[in-house]
């Protein structure tokens, strides 16, 4: 083989760490150097050929990787097929001054390879699971159209009706009868239904009850829309109403200086079995009167302090198209009002609400002050092309559109389930925000509670793992919104900060802003 001697030697430290190992016996020496067969020497000839002439970085590692791999597996050293440590570096050199930005080979094949593949083994079990375990459903699209056409046909909705907002609602299951028509239930689990729904309401769109999987019997969909027996067994001493406490002003509730809600609707297209706000639901659907939108907005004028506030319900998409324009317009003319965001599940519960009149209300708003849309989405299973559709063109039309789960038993306890949620709901416009752990204050559905801990651990587990605007906060709702991450500053070592990585547990040091040249004022265009 051509033997070239480099001109000059510039390459790092890294490089010369893989060619002196190349060279070095591995592991125990053996009394005979290994003689290499026609076909693995006629192999790293073509290699070594390939990188000699190439313009490209790949076949210099390739050549670099499969000596390595030889070496190890094989304790063969390059001189065995005649390759120099001079040939080697020559090459190392000419993959370095190819490279834009000076990458080395030594850099890239013994770490950054080798971080790469510690990184893969990560997610090796969330890739093999995550189909299986959580699918979309958008993965799940063909057994939802027919349970559709099932659902069609039983309660006899027409296509038309089907896909319209209206029909969905005229048409939603809202009993035991419909309900037990519709799903394969025991006998048991209906009269358990039954017993709930004495005292609490059940409202799911047939659309929504298209997404439960036939033969699950904990489908997250399920969990999330019929109610239980332990709606009834677990009240034990009721806790106030959530907000009793923190309702300043009619339909309002507020926690925070600058921030505030309006409960601006009872209403829901279908009412989830963990929601927060149960006790506000009440009995039936209420339209609220004009006066008390107008004390909730006067209480909003008359605190110039408030800038960010929230139109919730119940579920702010149920109000009528003309009710949320007049409401965005009064906010918009309250000049400290600077943000205003939306509170929905209508999108995953029944997306075709999404109209073109409604979307021109939301873009009209957002171009004076920002809109942001803040739905619920708690699997993957509620993404389906037609709610990625309405995600999609709710994107377009708003400053943003983010999520907040609420962590829930038997439905998105684990990481695969968890990764999987955000990382769908990333890919179809929506990002995630907030997990919460399911409240304490509700003991209706305690039956849904997950360990704080638990939740801890599924959220360290995305960092290093996920897209990082991928990964939700983790929160409790106790007199406010309280973070629950874990922190990863372990110690101080003199100047250095003792961090830990979430993925690995790898402590690492992180050097600290110096205490004297932090505190010293005089710095920048301020330096005298």
């Amino acid at each position: 083989m051509n033997q070239k001697t480099p001109q000059n030697d510039d390459t790092d430290a890294f490089t010369h760490e893989l060619i002196e190992g190349l060279f070095s016996p591995f592991g125990q020496k053996t009394p005979e150097i290994p003689k290499p067969s026609e076909t693995l020497s006629s192999e790293i000839n073509a290699l070594f050929n390939a990188a000699e002439k190439t313009e490209l970085t790949t076949p210099i590692i390739d050549f670099f990787v499969r000596l390595k791999t030889i070496h190890e597996d094989l304790n063969i050293a390059p001189d065995v097929f005649g390759i120099s440590k001079d040939a080697l570096l020559s090459l190392a050199m000419k993959h370095q001054h190819i490279d834009e930005h000076g990458v080395t080979v030594g850099g890239r094949v013994n770490r950054a390879l080798a971080i790469v593949e510690q990184a893969n083994e990560r997610i090796v079990d969330y890739l093999n699971r995550k189909t299986l375990e959580a699918p979309s459903g958008i993965e799940l699209w063909d057994t939802i159209r027919e349970n559709a056409r099932r659902i069609r046909s039983v309660l006899d909705i027409s296509g038309e009706a089907w896909n319209s907002y209206s029909g969905q609602l005229q048409h939603c299951i809202d009993s035991v009868e419909k309900l037990s028509k519709i799903i394969d239930l025991p006998v048991h689990i209906i009269e358990e239904v039954g017993r709930v729904t004495q005292n609490y309401r059940m409202r799911m769109t047939p659309y929504y009850a298209s997404l439960i999987q036939p033969g699950r019997t904990n489908d997250p969909i399920l969990l999330q829309s019929v109610p239980t027996g332990e709606m009834v067994d677990n009240i034990g001493i009721e806790i106030p109403p959530v907000a009793a406490d923190h309702s300043p002003a009619r339909l309002i509730d507020q926690f925070y200086p600058r921030v505030l809600t309006i409960k601006a609707t009872n209403m829901c297209a279908m009412y989830c079995t963990h929601c927060l706000r149960i006790a506000h639901i009440g009995k039936k659907d209420r339209i609220y009167s004009d006066n008390a939108y107008e004390e909730a907005l006067n209480y909003i004028r008359q605190n110039t302090r408030i800038r960010d506030v929230l139109i919730t319900g119940g579920d702010a998409f149920v109000l009528p198209n003309e009710k949320i324009k007049k409401i965005l317009k009064a906010l918009d003319d309250i000049d400290h009002v600077t943000m205003k965001r939306i509170g929905t599940r209508i999108p995953v519960t029944t997306p075709w609400r999404i109209d073109t009149e409604l979307l021109e209300i939301l873009e009209e708003s957002n171009d004076k002050k920002p809109v942001r849309v803040v739905t619920q989405i708690n699997t993957a299973q509620e993404i389906t092309p037609i709610s990625q559709n309405a995600f999609k063109r709710i994107s377009k039309s708003v400053s943003a559109v983010l999520n907040q789960a609420v962590l829930l038993k038997g439905i998105n306890d684990t990481t695969i389930k968890m990764w999987k949620l955000c990382e769908t709901i990333q890919e179809n416009y929506v990002r995630p925000y907030y997990i919460f752990n399911c409240s304490y204050r509700n003991p209706q559905f305690a039956h849904f509670r997950v360990p704080v801990e638990k939740g801890r651990d599924i959220v360290e587990s995305m960092y290093g793992n996920i897209s990082g605007d991928a990964i939700p906060r983790y929160i409790a709702t106790a007199g406010g919104k309280i973070p629950l991450h874990r922190s990863n500053v372990v110690r101080h070592e003199g100047a250095d900060v003792i961090l830990k990585k979430p993925w690995s547990h790898e402590e690492v040091k992180y050097p600290d802003a110096a205490p004297d040249a932090y505190a010293n004022p005089n710095f920048s265009f301020a330096k005298k």
